[in-house]
């Protein structure tokens, strides 16, 4: 059995929240939350998102949300430059704990959030984990939820702007994706608070 399962067991009654994409130049936050009932063999292969490939990714996508309880909830890119990209996370998280309670038959004691800081505005009882997604089954669940969600929606955006190749870097300020922004220039999907030092060089 999973040694995140046992953790979550020791728990009790826990709801798994994590986000995806706080460092990105464009496109939205996104957060995730997953409550698990019962063991399933495919658990042993959830852990961090990150060092997971993009293919086990989209694998275990599928099978969590086959099996498990899943909200997902999204910040834009304006709200994350209204607001900044910390207050919007918090958005993205609440959102994400209001879509799963649209099913009255989830229920759950704690949300157990990835990082090191409660969820504003949430007001039910909640526990922070630091590294959560290496130690938690239901918060590795929620990263690998919120991270392929957000992943297809930068491939929705390579689409519609082919020519700053989104499929390639997911919107991160790599090396490619600043040269494109300062060649081509900002659009809508950039988070304009993030570029002020790129654009001011």
């Amino acid at each position: 059995m999973s040694n995140l399962y046992e953790f979550d067991i020791e728990k009790g009654s826990i709801l798994g929240v994590d986000e995806a994409g706080r460092g990105p130049l464009a496109g939205p936050v996104v957060a995730a939350a997953v409550k698990i009932h019962e063991y399933h063999d495919f658990f042993e292969g959830i852990n961090d998102s990150k060092k997971l490939s993009e293919k086990k990714r989209e694998e275990l996508f599928d099978k969590i949300i086959s099996y498990c309880d899943v909200g997902i909830g999204i910040a834009s890119v304006e709200e994350i430059d209204e607001f900044n990209i910390l207050e919007a996370t918090f958005i993205a998280m609440n959102r994400a704990i209001e879509d799963i309670k649209k099913d009255e038959n989830v229920k759950f004691d704690t949300v157990l959030v990835d990082g090191n800081k409660l969820i504003k505005k949430y007001d039910g009882k909640q526990e922070f984990l630091i590294k959560g997604d290496a130690k938690s089954l239901s918060i590795a669940a929620a990263s690998i939820i919120a991270k392929v969600t957000r992943d297809r929606i930068m491939l929705k955006f390579a689409e519609l702007y082919p020519e700053y190749h989104f499929e390639k870097h997911k919107g991160y300020g790599t090396k490619l994706h600043r040269e494109i922004l300062l060649e081509k220039g900002v659009l809508p999907i950039h988070r304009k608070t993030f570029l002020k030092k790129i654009l001011s060089k």
